[in-house]
């Protein structure tokens, strides 16, 4: 499932082909996706310019510009994915919408398995349900150590799952969780609230790091994603321990562990991680 680096890397990819530019044509061969294509996409579309390229969470933020103002709220969903492709390039199996622009160029969605979304927003897109109960963005000022500490008080939970909670902070997903708590030397079953203030400072310090490291490769490809520009992301080869169980720890040698933490797999090192 594409995580935050995935979809971050999406939007620097597609962005300087696609702000500014006019729409020429939408053309929808499937509106069947999690929640249907709208059906006036097209009229509210055609015409219209695209502004800045925004992203909140998993999902990415499109405004239009133009008499029906307003921002496209799309995600990738389990398979998904947007690249740039140019006229008389012919649409592959699962390539659902495109966006034709004034240059040539087409915003395409894909989506083997159309869970995944593509939908339109009117007014204050923070109002809207998806967006309005999100936790801080893990790159920002507003996400720290001290915010993870006080929000884990009482919690009895694994630390694994307390991450992946949106509310707590959003786009730590399964991978990534899993890569900064091996780097903060964190054991992922270990109860959100009897760890501390310190060890949480450490933990969103690595959390940080990790996210910023897959950002600049281009995602961790796994199965089925791209980046905007069509090429795999490469932090796949730096994974410590997500999909390693039975591997040696590349810090000790240990043989990593894998259990079940939240109906989720997790991988760990038992040595480095306590």
């Amino acid at each position: 499932m594409p995580e935050l680096p995935e979809v971050e890397t999406t939007r620097r990819g597609i962005a300087p082909h696609v702000e500014a530019r006019e729409i020429r044509e939408v053309i929808v061969r499937q509106p069947r996706l999690r929640h249907p294509v709208p059906e006036d996409l097209v009229d509210r579309l055609v015409g219209a310019r695209l502004g800045r390229l925004d992203r909140r969470a998993k999902y990415l933020l499109v405004p239009v510009v133009g008499e029906s103002g307003g921002t496209l709220l799309c995600h990738l969903g389990m398979s998904g994915s947007l690249r740039i492709a140019r006229l008389g390039e012919l649409p592959r199996k699962h390539d659902h919408v495109d966006l034709v622009f004034d240059d040539g160029g087409i915003l395409r969605y894909h989506d083997p398995r159309r869970f995944g979304f593509i939908d339109w927003l009117d007014g204050d897109i923070e109002k809207d349900r998806r967006l309005s109960k999100l936790g801080p963005e893990p790159l920002s000022e507003a996400f720290d150590g001290e915010r993870l500490y006080a929000m884990s008080r009482r919690r009895r939970l694994a630390v694994k799952p307390f991450l992946m909670d949106n509310a707590v902070v959003v786009g730590v997903g399964n991978i990534y969780a899993a890569e900064a708590l091996f780097l903060a030397g964190i054991d992922p079953r270990r109860e959100a609230g009897r760890i501390s203030r310190q060890r949480y400072t450490r933990l969103a310090s690595a959390i940080r790091e990790v996210l910023a490291a897959a950002i600049t490769q281009g995602g961790t490809t796994l199965r089925d994603f791209v980046g905007g520009t069509g090429e795999p992301g490469y932090f796949a080869q730096r994974l410590n321990v997500y999909g390693r169980d039975g591997e040696p720890c590349r810090r000790c040698g240990a043989e990593l562990r894998l259990v079940t933490l939240g109906q989720r797999a997790s991988v760990f090192c038992a040595g480095c991680q306590r």
